[in-house]
């Protein structure tokens, strides 16, 4: 893999890491080199800007949900034949699970990665005091290496020079370059209908428009060479780790509904011997008949509600395929799916696969976000009995039922634990997005959970061809 990463952070969320982001990376590739995205955090929507602009799928990483090792393990293996790793910050520097230790944070994954840094400060309305602001991201911890600096929101070239000034005078890190605050820059689709525009092109301009505005005021020859840092080693047992190929096959749905997958989920599954086949409920497409498991992720089916009530044929074999026995992992907007129905804000309701009992109201406000730790129970196939994951809640939708069912684990967030969503027998549903990274068992034991249906499907064969 290149010995070259940076992480892109910020002194706090909205600063613009985002944008200064994607367009770090787009006029890199215009430049012609191979960037490799990551996000730190447990966040779906930046990785697909990553990856729209990149063109090679972008990883999470969090130091909270999986140990360190792990967090090399997956840069080095997703940084192979990249030039350039970028490693976009989450929220604030320093900011993570603990507002008094840097765990979960940007400035733990940069240091767990060995990565250097390019702090980002909202320069409007201020010049000696930038300076201020990057002397104190510098002093508050030891071990982070903060190489340089990129000014936002400045009001012109002139208020940029005094900026730069300041800081490199008083932080000696170099200021390699600025945006400018009347340039208006909005990320366009930031939330809802995100994935449609990226595979229609409709962001390709935006992508193109941001490239040209970094390299016209970001340094980015010194920006790749205060890359450079040191090779990121794989541990001895990596969880990309080939095991016996298990022949069998679970099935993932996945469209402009169903998207949301952490990718080392798949390549976990994979690892441990499931072959994957994709499949689009919102393109009324039915689960593989060859399926021996089944994985419905998050995403919005409220958004596409309508089409999805009218897919008759996906509904039947997904409800075919779960009454049948297959091993099956619904989170969030999966769950949703499984669920009678769906209620929107406006009101209307739409039918759904109706193998929850109980709907889904569609809320304005946020109805949970946040880290979780996750305890399983005795029958579920995924997370069995006083065993521990990890995994993240979000969501503006509640569940509404009236009718007692089993739920499906145990989950441990800010404002204590809960039973969480529902089990029945082979499925294991709920609103929590699991990270397989967490507890690498989990994915052997779906797999495993997946060879004892195709068995025992094959003896049901053997017996109706005996008689």
């Amino acid at each position: 893999m290149s010995n070259r990463r940076l992480v892109i952070a910020g002194t706090g969320s909205g600063v613009g890491k985002t944008t200064i982001t994607i367009g770090i990376m787009a006029a890199l590739q215009q430049r012609g080199y191979t960037v490799q995205g990551f996000k730190c955090g447990p966040d779906y929507i930046d990785p697909s800007y990553h990856t729209a602009v990149t063109g090679r799928t972008s990883r999470n990483l969090d130091s909270w949900m999986f140990e360190h090792q792990m967090v090399r393990d997956i840069v080095a293996h997703a940084g192979k034949g990249a030039d350039i790793s970028i490693i976009e910050g989450v929220m604030g520097f320093y900011d993570g699970k603990n507002p008094l230790k840097n765990t979960g944070s940007t400035a733990d994954i940069s240091m767990i990665t060995d990565s250097p840094v390019l702090l980002i400060v909202n320069c409007a309305s201020m010049a000696r005091s930038a300076a201020a602001i990057v002397k104190g991201f510098q002093t508050l911890a030891s071990g982070q290496n903060i190489v340089g600096v990129i000014a936002n929101q400045v009001g012109s070239t002139g208020h940029y020079e005094m900026v730069k000034a300041a800081i490199e005078q008083e932080c000696h890190v170099p200021v390699i370059g600025y945006l400018k605050r009347e340039r208006e820059i909005d990320i366009p689709s930031r939330h809802l209908g995100l994935i449609p525009a990226i595979e229609r092109g409709e962001l390709n301009s935006f992508f193109n428009r941001l490239a040209d505005l970094i390299t016209e005021t970001i340094n980015l020859d010194l920006l790749y060479d205060l890359a450079k840092t040191t090779e990121l080693i794989y541990s001895a047992k990596s969880l990309f780790e080939q095991h016996k190929n298990q022949d069998v096959t679970i099935a993932v749905a996945k469209d402009a509904a169903f998207n949301f997958y952490y990718q080392e989920n798949l390549e976990m599954l994979e690892a441990f011997g499931a072959k994957l086949v994709y499949f689009s409920p919102l393109n009324n497409e039915e689960v593989p008949a060859e399926a021996h498991g089944l994985y419905l992720g998050g995403g919005f089916p409220e958004e596409f509600a309508a089409e999805l009530a009218g897919n008759e044929a996906a509904k039947a074999s997904i409800r075919r395929a779960v009454l049948e026995g297959v091993p099956t992992l619904a989170e969030c907007g999966g769950f949703m799916y499984l669920t009678q129905s769906i209620v929107l804000t406006t009101g209307v309701e739409y039918s759904m696969a109706g193998l929850i009992p109980g709907r889904v109201k569609m809320q304005k406000k946020l109805a949970a976000l946040g880290y979780r730790e996750i305890i399983g129970r005795k029958e579920n196939f995924l997370i069995g009995e006083d065993q521990q994951a990890k995994g993240h809640e979000f969501h503006y939708s509640t569940y509404e039922n009236e009718e007692d069912h089993p739920y499906a684990y145990v989950t441990k967030g800010r404002f204590g634990a809960k039973q969480e969503g529902t089990l029945q027998e082979n499925l294991v549903a709920g609103y929590t997005h699991f990270h397989f990274a967490s507890n690498t068992a989990l994915a052997e034991h779906w797999v495993q959970a997946c060879v004892r249906y195709k068995q025992a499907a094959e003896e049901i064969v053997k017996k109706g061809d005996c008689e």
